[in-house]
């Protein structure tokens, strides 16, 4: 059964943050509220919760997985960005955008692009995902939560709770979520490319 915070959106308790931690950090799987719409999230090492995200989602082994990022310092630890695409991308964060870039040795394998070596980062603009990296120290291994079928995420965290008691071990709640979710742009052959319009604004890449 997964244990349930209710989390004040512009204060979040410090022992539900903490709590909800210590759960990452035992290779639990996590659902949290972002700038766009609710997602999965665990550490990046934990094998067993990228198999689990895969498998609530129904995901095929080319699906990009995010790195969701406290801070511009630590994304950069984790893709290559070129001095010119630099000053674009850190005008658009943090943000509602996903960033398709070439990633590090940092990065663990099985979470790359099989074919690109590529993995999606990005700098959420929310005060709960903020509090959780950190506490956590680390980026969170992320994919939104929108499940097989459905055209649209689900928004209310009791409702995630109901559906998703027994494949996530905590659900993080601090309001309604969002159903759009952020603007992915695809950054790793220098020139961007528009994969996916959402809560970002494109124009800023066309």
């Amino acid at each position: 059964m997964a244990k349930y915070f209710d989390v004040h959106p512009d204060n979040p308790q410090p022992r539900a943050i903490r709590q909800a931690v210590d759960l990452l950090r035992s290779d639990g799987l996590i659902v949290y509220p972002t700038d766009s719409c609710f997602a999965l999230g665990c550490r990046l090492e934990n094998k067993a919760g990228l198999d689990r995200i895969r498998e609530i989602r129904n995901l095929d082994s080319g699906h990009h997985f995010t790195l969701v990022c406290k801070d511009f310092a630590q994304l950069g630890q984790f893709v290559q960005i070129s001095n010119a695409l630099f000053r674009s991308i850190k005008a658009a964060t943090p943000g509602g955008y996903t960033f398709i870039l070439p990633a590090t040795k940092e990065v663990p394998r099985r979470l790359l692009h099989p074919k690109k070596k590529t993995v999606g980062v990005r700098i959420p603009d929310n005060v709960v995902v903020q509090a959780l990296l950190e506490e956590l120290g680390e980026p969170i291994l992320s994919s939104t939560l929108l499940l097989p079928g459905e055209s649209e995420p689900m928004t209310q965290g009791w409702e995630i709770k109901e559906t998703l008691d027994n494949a996530v071990d905590a659900v993080l709640d601090s309001g309604e979520g969002g159903t759009a979710p952020t603007t992915v742009v695809d950054l790793s052959q220098g020139e961007p490319e528009i994969l996916r319009r959402g809560t970002g604004d494109p124009s800023l890449f066309e």
